[in-house]
């Protein structure tokens, strides 16, 4: 990815930093963004010089005009990426100086949600939860504790990590015995490891060899206790005693459960860390706030029993790659130069078993290396909702020690009311050491039981600042994004950790339906926060974020937005031939050499950065088809989803992403990477773009478009535009003629067919008076 420069450092180890930061030359990425830039306003001066002189009926200057308001909206864009990726930056952490320099290591809270059984398979969750248990962390494993969040509260949950923690008193001191680098057990004991090498250098030995294969046995053996119980009914793993916590429980409608799983009563430094189960009371007539709700019991649960100043937490299949990266991340944290102003610690969401040349193009690697480490170089990177380290005392609201409180209507932390985390006595005593950065709690859990249950129910938010000035913010579902933005207003500034091996590793939605409907979810939540009063443009105005991350979250938030100009774009080359008009100069003309060149150097650029990243031709190809997919279809359904909310005719739906495990027998499926398709409405933009192309191509290969009025008839330019979108919605074409989910319903077609139908006659009716 390019030349770095190390600043220079101190030789001595102890005076040394935790961490660098390494800031990439990228002088021919600003050169070849600024050439593209000055292209596109090329393009828009061209368009406001000839709209005046050209010729023929209104209709043909309204096409102009149209064509104009979405070049100028992707130059605005293109304005917002060229701020972000203007200077990149990473970190580089050093763990083993940490560890040199700190006699004790801080506690650990560590998250792990998980919110349907069914969509989230629970083995997907014991593994996560097993990296967790069995991370490196030195000397101080008794001030690490797992929270398991099971907003099902499903009893399959509660009997899968029951038997998980029985296994981890395997699994873990086997790891750490040998220093295993992969601490997922799916993953090490998959097929394509039959002999897994031991990072210590004893898989040679014979007793590694027994101890190896009788911790394999063991996996498997809870592996199919897990199956076999999701294949029985619920009431015979409610016969149980410890499982009649859930026996008069619904979906929806249940008391909180705080059951403690494991508790290292020794605090061995050397032990398990402890393993609790939350399922927070839910009722029907309470909002329960998704996510962002979720998070919050954990955070009072957690400040109630255990109260580490840094909490991490991560979705139920997002593993622990990195067995050490609780110390990368502590490196950027407990530094003397970011201790005072670094709220969170992010680290960047990677999948494991991905498909080849990312078919779906939900793998964001291009994203996260260039625009991501641009982002970092600004204010820090968004908190992305999974992966994320984060300081307790921020997450209740505190300001950065540097900050005058005066300014920017800020709070100080002498400001902050106990009165607005709620009304459990003791959790306000450790809420008052916390944002005194003071950890402790009460080393008997199961004395902490009462205020854990109090905190965890429903009724407890309310009166109190939870979900509005305190923990994940609510109101949208992409609570992350405003969570982060929320902190960064407050001053506060983060990191990113993207160590080698990877930090987190999880696993990538498949399909169409999976792919749109999470993209569909993001537009959805993006847009919330941009129509809210905790917006970026209110953050900088009012608050403490900086101009520069102030249009980097408007270029996030717009997504949705942006399904407009690119679906009325990629209409125009249709209309144009329908009516034998035309929105760009002709061949002959000099002027087409501005598009054609914007076209060129834009594609050739972003294929060089899919290179550098390691990635194919292939893959680029990929990208750019369901860029376009995504924008016709869930981005385009997100802006509907807040049109219906701002009317007050539905609220917006937080929608589960499916996780699935790779294969077992690791072998590739020949159809994986094909698009899938279902009967949901958000496949009809899709297919009408491609029936409305389509049925353009036929009438200009038929000869039955319109007389043009002198020379401006349609030319090669909006024909080579037109096969572009046909390629671009290839996995519609295909879907057209495909059978079972990987042809697109019937009842789509037709609707489609009717929506095209509808368009080709409204071209048709402003021909009449285009050319007339």
């Amino acid at each position: 990815m390019g030349d770095f420069n190390s600043s220079s450092m101190e030789d001595d180890d102890m005076a040394a930093p935790l961490f660098e930061r390494q800031l990439r030359k990228n002088y021919v990425q600003r050169a070849v963004d600024i050439t593209i830039l000055l292209l596109m306003v090329s393009l828009l001066s061209y368009r406001l010089v000839c709209i005046r002189s050209h010729s023929g009926d209104g209709w043909e200057v309204k096409t102009w005009q149209v064509a104009m308001g979405c070049e100028a909206w992707f130059t605005f864009v293109w304005v917002l990426v060229v701020s972000t990726k203007w200077n990149l930056l990473r970190y580089l952490t050093f763990p083993k100086r940490l560890l040199q320099r700190t006699r004790e290591l801080p506690a650990l809270d560590m998250f792990v949600t998980t919110a349907d059984p069914e969509l989230e398979p629970p083995i997907i969750m014991v593994n996560t939860v097993l990296s967790l248990m069995a991370v490196d962390y030195p000397g101080a494993a008794h001030k690490l504790a797992v929270y398991v969040s099971d907003d099902a509260c499903s009893p399959l949950t509660f009997f899968a990590l029951s038997k998980a923690a029985k296994f981890a008193q395997l699994w873990v001191p086997f790891c750490r015995k040998y220093n295993i680098e992969v601490r997922a057990p799916f993953q090490y004991f998959s097929p394509a490891a039959e002999q897994p090498p031991s990072a210590g250098g004893g898989s040679n030995s014979p007793e590694f060899q027994q101890e190896w294969k009788h911790i394999k046995n063991e996996y498997e053996s809870l592996n199919r206790k897990v199956e076999d119980a999701h294949k029985k009914p619920v009431s015979s793993i409610l016969s149980a005693g410890e499982f009649a916590a859930f026996a008069n429980t619904e979906l929806g409608n249940h008391p909180p459960i705080v059951k403690i799983i494991w508790e290292n009563k020794e605090t061995a430094p050397d032990g398990l860390p402890h393993l609790i189960y939350i399922s927070r009371e839910k009722r029907p007539k309470h909002h329960h706030h998704y996510k962002a709700g979720a998070m919050n019991a954990l955070i009072r649960v957690s400040g109630v029993m255990t109260n580490a100043p840094f909490m991490l937490n991560v979705d139920c299949d997002m593993y622990a790659h990195n067995p050490h990266i609780a110390l990368h991340a502590l490196c950027l944290l407990l530094d003397p130069r970011s201790q005072n102003d670094t709220a969170y610690v992010q680290c960047p969401q990677k999948f494991y078993d991905g498909l080849k040349d990312d078919p779906f193009g939900n793998q964001l690697v291009v994203l996260q290396e260039i625009l991501g480490q641009g982002i970092v170089s600004i204010q820090g990177p968004f908190y992305g909702g999974t992966g994320c380290f984060h300081r307790r005392r921020v997450i209740y609201g505190a300001l950065p020690k540097n900050v005058d409180s005066k300014k920017k209507n800020a709070r100080s932390m002498d400001e902050i009311s106990l009165s607005d985390f709620g009304s459990s006595e003791q959790f306000l005593k450790l809420v008052t050491r916390a944002l005194k950065d003071e950890s402790g709690a009460e080393k008997d859990l199961p004395s902490s039981l009462e205020a854990a249950l109090h905190v965890a129910s429903c009724g407890y938010e309310y009166g109190t600042s939870w979900g509005k000035k305190i923990g994940l913010i609510y109101g949208s579902t992409t609570e992350d994004i405003s969570t982060g933005m929320t902190i960064q207003s407050k001053g506060w500034r983060s990191a990113y950790c993207s160590p080698d091996p990877p930090a987190f590793l999880g696993c990538a939605p498949t399909g169409g339906p999976a792919s749109l409907n999470q993209m569909k979810r993001w537009s959805t939540g993006l847009l919330e926060i941009l129509v809210s009063k905790s917006n970026p443009m209110r953050a900088t105005l009012l608050g403490r974020l900086q101009f520069r991350q102030c249009l980097t979250y408007i270029w996030l938030l717009i997504w949705g937005i942006r399904s407009i100009p690119e679906l009325i774009y990629a209409l125009l080359p249709a209309y144009c031939i329908i009516t034998n008009s035309h929105f760009l100069p002709k061949v002959h003309e000099p002027a087409i050499l501005i598009p054609a060149s914007v076209f060129a150097i834009y594609n050739i650029y972003t294929l060089l950065e899919h290179f550098r990243c390691g990635l194919s031709a292939r893959a680029w190809w990929n990208y750019q088809q369901t860029a376009r997919i995504k924008s016709a279809c869930a981005w385009l359904f997100g802006v509907l989803s807040i049109l219906l909310k701002v009317l007050g005719i539905s609220d917006t739906v937080f929608e589960i992403t499916k996780k699935e495990q790779s294969t077992a027998n690791g072998q590739p499926d020949a159809d994986m990477g094909r698009f899938t398709f279902d009967e949901s409405p958000i496949f009809m933009p899709g297919t009408t773009v491609l029936l409305v192309q389509l049925a353009a191509l036929a009438m200009l290969m038929l000869g039955i478009q319109p007389a043009a009025g002198g020379a401006n008839g349609s030319g090669l330019a909006e024909v080579a535009c037109s096969l572009l979108a046909v390629l671009y919605f290839w996995p519609f074409l295909r879907g057209l003629l495909g059978k079972d989910k990987y042809g697109i319903p019937l009842k789509t077609i037709y609707k489609s067919a009717a929506l095209s139908t509808v368009f080709v006659l409204f071209c048709r009716f402003s021909s009449v008076g285009l050319h007339q």
